[in-house]
């Protein structure tokens, strides 16, 4: 077989292999592989631009040199570099005698691996230059033009090739993106739409929903207070919904969910291999939520550490992925919310100054349900509607005592205990009257402290807290904590302890603080 047959039928191989590729190192190894059989060379390697850094790394490096120094991941400045010429000019460049001459910069760390001659090849793909291929060999001198022919069609074949798979990649980030979305969505659709708080004609509420209005329209941060149970997700979403981002993604995180060391990663993302199990590019909570709404729950929880790194996020609007080379621009309306005192965590160094003065642009505090009592008979019909619908209880009415009762609790949990307390008394209703029992919702604040003392439903609640409190030994958190066994927020619990006149023994506490865990 002649030079020539050799060298056409390595090209038709190398642009049928080279088509069917989707992934870029295999790629670059299958095209290695056939110009070698028409091709004498001991380096070969494809340099992409990058615009960021106005350069070229190497994204590929064949070599069977002893040594190596421009490897895998190195960038070249386009200014002064062969590899920026052969990109601006859009032709073919030849060094053929590298250990007498070096032209351009990188041109001594050629020679100084060994090689003798150097032909760097534009990748031209329908009118745009991708980057360069650079075959280089031990031998010098120049080339016959038949060879540099066949090197520049093997270089568009190649270039082809590689836009091809830039868009594959491109199509696949896109549909992982578009699924985790739909993942999102379809989670946020599942759940119950409790537009509970936003029901009612209190004066309280009303200041909340001016204030909803006024900010919905901006970009600007808002930082949402209250109590547990009082809705700030509600309010987030209702901000959204009543923004121009509402046709996009509506993304969340509860900072206290997860475990310290996957915040990082949820939130901002990972590249693959930046740590162990990481099999895959992870797109975090930001690039998810872009051009839509990032609503951060219990921001009093996330870790120190991450903190700083978020603040810079809100700052400059670029996200660093775990183990990224580069910063990747977002657009996010940013929500935050918490139920514990930012200001004093600032004091007690578990939360950033100048996060939390970040953070409190525009701080709107809900309520708690003791606060806006008028609101609780409209409240509780409400409720009593979404159960007639989930429970398939369309006939169910509140007895003649159950208002009444519902407006004197205090309600520590807010309006999601006022929704379960509901939905229990709807299941449990023999009849198609709901009746609240009295052992359910504690005797209120608001009576006089002779008439709580003399309650038998006060004397009983008093009695079970405490001895479950006695079980877990007086810890309220945790797994094995008292708010656990109760199945209630450790705030609800500290704050039902407070009404019940429940303390932890001095003894315990002293004990404590001699042995300390």
């Amino acid at each position: 077989m002649t030079a020539v047959h050799r060298r056409y039928r390595a090209l038709l191989e190398v642009s049928n292999v080279l088509n069917s590729q989707r992934e870029m190192d295999s790629l670059w190894q299958t095209c290695t592989e056939r110009i070698k059989e028409v091709v004498s060379w001991e380096r070969a390697g494809v340099l992409l631009y990058a615009p960021e850094e106005d350069g070229f790394k190497f994204h590929a490096v064949e070599t069977n040199m002893p040594k190596l120094v421009l490897q895998r991941g190195t960038v070249i400045p386009r200014a002064g570099s062969a590899v920026g010429w052969v990109y601006d000019h859009r032709e073919v460049h030849v060094r053929p005698h590298l250990q007498q001459q070096q032209v351009f910069l990188e041109d001594r760390y050629y020679a100084e691996e060994g090689l003798g001659r150097m032909v760097n090849l534009p990748l031209l793909a329908r009118g745009n230059c991708l980057g360069t291929l650079n075959i280089g060999s031990v031998d010098s001198g120049e080339l016959d033009a038949e060879m540099l022919e066949f090197l520049r069609q093997v270089a568009i074949q190649v270039a082809l090739a590689i836009e091809n798979v830039q868009a594959y990649e491109q199509l696949t980030r896109l549909s992982q993106q578009l699924a985790k979305q739909n993942a999102y969505l379809t989670e946020e659709i599942k759940q119950d739409r409790n537009f509970g708080l936003l029901v009612g004609k209190s004066e309280a509420l009303n200041k909340v929903l001016a204030q909803i209005q006024a900010v919905a329209a901006t970009s600007t941060t808002v930082l949402i207070m209250g109590e547990t149970g009082t809705g700030k997700e509600l309010v987030a979403r209702a901000i959204h919904e009543s923004s121009s981002r509402r046709h996009k993604p509506f993304v969340r995180l509860n900072c206290a969910a997860l475990p310290s060391g996957l915040v990082e990663s949820e939130l901002f993302g990972h590249e693959r291999g930046a740590f162990t199990g990481a099999v895959q590019r992870h797109q975090g909570r930001f690039e998810l939520a872009h051009e839509g709404t990032l609503f951060l729950d219990e921001i009093g929880e996330m870790p120190l550490e991450i903190q700083s790194k978020l603040l810079r996020v809100l700052e400059d609007n670029q996200v660093d992925r775990v183990g990224g080379a580069k910063s990747v621009s977002v657009d996010v309306r940013f929500i935050a919310a918490t139920n514990v005192d930012l200001a004093q965590a600032v004091a007690d160094g578990r939360f950033r100054a100048d996060l939390y003065y970040r953070l409190t642009v525009f701080p709107i505090v809900l309520p708690p349900l003791r606060d806006r009592s008028e609101d609780i008979p409209l409240l509780a019909e409400h409720f009593l509607q979404l159960c007639r619908v989930k429970l398939n209880r369309g006939n169910v009415r509140f007895d003649d005592t159950a208002l009444d009762r519902l407006t004197q609790y205090d309600w520590p949990g807010n309006i999601r205990e006022l929704q379960n307390v509901i939905e229990r008394a709807t299941i449990l209703a023999p009849t198609h009257r709901v009746a609240i029992d009295e052992r359910v919702v504690a005797p209120s604040q608001r009576q006089t402290a002779a008439a709580v003392r003399s309650s038998p439903a006060h004397d009983s609640s008093r009695h079970h807290i405490r001895q479950t409190l006695e079980q877990a030994g007086w810890r309220i958190y945790g797994p094995l904590g008292a708010a656990s066994r109760l199945g209630i927020n450790p705030s609800t619990l500290r704050s039902r302890m407070k009404k019940l006149g429940l303390s932890r023994p001095t003894s315990l506490a002293s004990l404590d603080e001699r042995h300390p865990s």
